[in-house]
């Protein structure tokens, strides 16, 4: 039986990683070992900051929307109290883009709210 040497699989995986590390400077992006370490950080910190992402976004809606509630008269929590009591289910990007873009459609949005109270 003929011995199976390695260096096909070893040349893939080796390809593999630096084409991830292209970009990467000095031998970081030239040597396996570095570059195999960078792209485990780098995809490390990709997928935390996809996350922190979302959090970010979600932050910046919530300022938007307490700015716009408290120039009608209403702080955030009891604006989203209000309109959850009110039956009214849309969801905090919505209501974000609607303070922005349609100041008359979220005071209406305000006064059902400070109703529902």
């Amino acid at each position: 039986m003929a011995r199976i040497k390695g260096a096909i699989n070893a040349r893939k995986k080796h390809k593999k990683v630096l084409k991830l590390a292209k970009g990467f400077v000095g031998a970081r992006s030239k040597q396996y070992r570095t570059a195999k370490q960078s792209v485990m950080r780098a995809l490390a910190a990709s997928f935390v900051g996809r996350k922190q992402t979302k959090r970010e976004y979600r932050a910046l809606w919530i300022t938007r929307i307490n700015a716009a509630a408290r120039q009608n008269g209403i702080s955030y929590s009891r604006m989203m109290s209000g309109l959850k009591s009110a039956g009214i289910d849309i969801n905090r990007k919505m209501l974000a883009d609607i303070a922005i873009n349609d100041i008359g459609a979220f005071s209406q949005l305000a006064e059902r709210a400070k109703q529902a109270r």
